[in-house]
């Protein structure tokens, strides 16, 4: 459970204030931030509804609509369906590891889940704010944004080199505007947004400079269209041992509870020893893990405590990777009955190349 202190509640009372739906006058709120940058029209009088008029954020509108249309049709319903029909007991918590601001995927697998918990070494960066980045009448980043989400949205997965230096490089710095267009294009409505970091203990609290912390990060509250308030939270950490040892990231994840977990072109990271307090603690602490052959190596799925399944195509690792290669998990997929994928994700990302393994621990295991 997390513990706040009265000065943390103090002081996210403060933030919640400065962040929160149009508190003041000529402030527009983050629904509305959110909607605007996905290229969707913001609350009729929002301050930000006049600049939808410019040729440029309608061109953006219609890049996006574009976009997000072609990616619903052929990945994200199919993967809603799959989800549906075998992902029968959804915990409360997913944790999504290696992820970058890909809360797109998330949600299609795990809807049902009340805390999202993404991470990765993207920076955070600012909290966006749309009015004070208008020139002439355009807001500056735009097509930047666009070209951060290009290839999750072409081929199901980001290019950490090219996303850090696209969201580094743009106005719209950070991974929370591309968590904006994912939330608004997934049909949320975004409550609050604020800054916050862990601390050794695994607690949570606003963000304040100079904190020491291995994990800093942002919490956004939004609710899909039954109303019902969810968290997301999306922290910037290092992942390897040295990061896990040393911050309260883990902590903070074992607070709360038993997680569904899902790993996507997480490059093979956790075959290796440096990546082995991750994939231990994810083993441990997930009731259900769903991934493509990138995340965990099989042979860490006891067969007395995991039921294993698989989806799809196996092929070997491509070529830049071959440590991922493990003999054991293309004979699962041979001797077993794989069930049919019809999207594609991960490196082989292409119809009929893609492979899943979903992994479900048995009771007591």
């Amino acid at each position: 459970m997390m513990r706040f202190t009265p000065v943390a509640v103090a002081v996210a009372g403060y933030l919640a204030l400065a962040v929160s739906p149009a508190l003041c006058a000529g402030a527009a709120s983050v629904d509305d931030t959110a909607r605007y940058l996905a290229g969707m029209p913001p609350s009729a009088n929002s301050p930000l509804a006049p600049l939808t008029k410019s040729a440029h954020w309608q061109q953006h509108a219609k890049t996006m609509d574009r976009a997000f249309a072609q990616v619903e049709k052929t990945t994200l319903a199919p993967i809603r369906e799959w989800s549906a029909a075998h992902l029968t007991s959804p915990q409360k918590a997913m944790f999504y590891m290696f992820s970058g601001p890909d809360f797109l995927f998330a949600d299609a697998f795990f809807p049902k889940a009340s805390t999202y918990v993404l991470a990765a070494l993207e920076p955070v960066g600012d909290i966006p704010d749309v009015l004070k980045q208008q020139r002439h009448g355009e807001t500056v980043g735009l097509g930047q944004l666009q070209t951060a989400m290009r290839t999750l949205l072409s081929i199901s997965f980001f290019i950490t080199k090219e996303m850090r230096e696209d969201i580094s490089e743009s106005s719209l710095r950070g991974t929370i505007p591309v968590l904006y267009v994912f939330l608004a294009r997934s049909g949320k409505q975004v409550r609050s947004t604020s800054l916050v970091y862990i601390d050794a203990q695994g607690d949570v609290h606003p963000e304040v400079k100079n904190a020491k912390s291995g994990a800093h990060g942002v919490k956004i509250v939004f609710a899909g269209a039954d109303g019902v308030e969810r968290t997301l939270y999306y922290f910037t950490t290092n992942l390897d041992n040295t990061g896990a040892r040393t911050g309260g990231f883990l902590k903070f994840l074992d607070n709360l509870g038993p997680a569904d977990s899902f790993h996507k072109s997480a490059s093979y990271l956790m075959f290796k020893n440096e990546f082995s307090r991750i994939r231990d603690f994810i083993v441990a602490k997930s009731a259900t893990v769903v991934q493509d052959d990138s995340g965990i190596p099989i042979r860490y799925f006891d067969a007395k405590a995991w039921q294993l399944r698989p989806f799809g195509r196996y092929l070997e690792p491509l070529d830049i990777f071959p440590e991922g290669r493990q003999p054991k998990i293309r004979e699962l997929f041979e001797k077993s009955s794989a069930g049919k994928l019809n999207f594609g994700l991960g490196y082989r990302w292409r119809p009929g190349e893609s492979n899943l393994l979903l992994a479900v621990k048995r009771p007591g295991g």
